[in-house]
């Protein structure tokens, strides 16, 4: 199936790595995507199936069916040096960028929202437990 019609199928398959691209730049402050990681973006991948706006559900339930697949083979695929891989998957990001917007205004913010909320969640994949249970909001400091 084909998530958006106004892109053609290979411009739809490079869009279903969006939100792979996002989680390896999320995790990427380390220079590494490790267990915890890979775990918070593929289960959000797979949150987002169901819990995302109305607009993407038939993009997520795409994406989720290659999610595991594109994040083992761009892990392997980008460099491995931490700078590098950063310029790298940006450079993907902006082309990605351009086929979003392809897609509209009302996408656009939809999509971006999403991914951010994508960025998120990796980001804190390694966030304190204990922090979540104490300190239940954040605070700069101490879990921020």
């Amino acid at each position: 199936m084909i998530p958006f019609k106004k892109l053609s199928t290979q411009e739809n398959i490079s869009l279903l790595k969006f939100p792979v691209y996002i989680s390896l730049l999320a995790a990427n402050g380390d220079g590494i995507l490790d267990e915890a990681e890979k775990k918070s973006a593929v289960e959000l991948a797979n949150t987002k199936t169901f819990a995302c706006h109305p607009l993407l559900v038939d993009f997520f339930k795409e994406a989720v069916m290659v999610f595991e697949n594109n994040l083992a083979l761009l892990d392997k695929e980008l460099p491995k040096e931490r700078n590098s891989r950063d310029a790298a998957i940006k450079k993907e990001l902006l082309n990605l960028e351009k086929l979003v917007s392809k897609l509209g205004g009302k996408y656009v913010i939809i999509m971006h929202q999403s991914m951010n909320s994508f960025k998120e969640h990796v980001s804190k994949a390694h966030q304190n437990v204990l922090a979540d249970f104490v300190f239940p909001l954040p605070i700069t400091g101490i879990t921020e």
